[in-house]
């Protein structure tokens, strides 16, 4: 499996815990109905279809991405949805946006403007340019998580690893950490900025698919960490967070987790 294949599978895997949070931020914007948006950074197209549906059948969703094998599978999923004609699809970069100024109501850019180790404030600017006046720039992404109950120093010493801070790093300038976001759009020259944080959750009993949005989860969230752990926390992460043992935290009956995305939004000058 490629990395972007392994990528994609993934994304797929852990909608089940995403999607319900990603529904509440879309429902917390209250976008106009009719309205003209931007997806950047869609990715396989899981939230233009949640855009697209806040939005009513008389409105429009682009959704843009760099990576073409993402952009075939988005054009899949909304066939098979019945939304071509409401979503649709184009390759580009989100740091030199391919759409004139003043091109859109309003920006969606999730895990991506202001999450990938690129500096921020142009793309900010960016996503502001191709927005109408009055409209609103939204970018929204993971910020924490609480996944072994019990375990707070474990969970806050694989937290403190390089894959556990990424995708910041060690000497990386905190005005440049994603929950300082707020001063990006005021120096993009954004009115209004504020910020939201919705919490997802789950909890045993879990069904088949949330179990496996969380092997997944922790697959991706602690990887290759061995390296940096002392030899009591690694035993103990091998015994609590592997699938295949038999003390794997997320089989435990009264299992409970919860993680959270932060959201930042601000209006374009009329």
């Amino acid at each position: 499996m490629t990395d972007i294949e392994s990528y994609i599978h993934s994304l797929v895997i852990t909608n089940p815990l995403v999607e319900p949070v990603v529904q509440l931020a879309i429902q917390a914007l209250q976008l106009p109905l009719g309205s003209k948006g931007l997806d950047a950074g869609c990715g396989i197209g899981l939230q233009a279809l949640l855009l697209a549906k806040a939005i009513g059948l008389a409105g429009q969703v682009t959704g843009l991405d760099l990576c073409p094998e993402f952009l075939v599978l988005a054009r899949e999923k909304v066939e098979k949805a019945g939304l071509s004609e409401q979503i649709s699809f184009k390759e580009g970069n989100v740091r030199e946006l391919p759409f004139g100024n003043d091109s859109f109501d309003w920006v969606w850019s999730a895990n991506c403007v202001g999450y990938a180790p690129l500096e921020p404030l142009p793309m900010v600017k960016e996503l502001a340019r191709v927005v109408k006046p009055g409209g609103m720039v939204v970018i929204l992404a993971w910020s924490s998580q609480m996944l072994l109950p019990g375990y707070p120093q474990l969970e806050a010493r694989l937290n403190a690893t390089s894959a556990g801070i990424a995708p910041f790093f060690k000497g990386k300038p905190p005005e440049l950490h994603f929950l300082r976001a707020l001063g990006w759009f005021r120096e993009a020259g954004l009115e209004n900025p504020t910020a939201h944080t919705i919490c997802g959750q789950a909890f045993a009993p879990l069904t088949d698919d949330l179990r496996r949005a969380l092997v997944a989860l922790f697959e991706m969230r602690w990887p290759g960490v061995e390296p940096e752990l002392m030899q009591e926390d690694l035993a103990e992460y091998q015994r609590l967070c592997l699938p295949e043992s038999p003390d794997f935290i997320v089989d435990h009956p009264d299992y409970y987790a919860f993680f959270t995305y932060s959201m930042f939004l601000g209006r374009v000058a009329a």
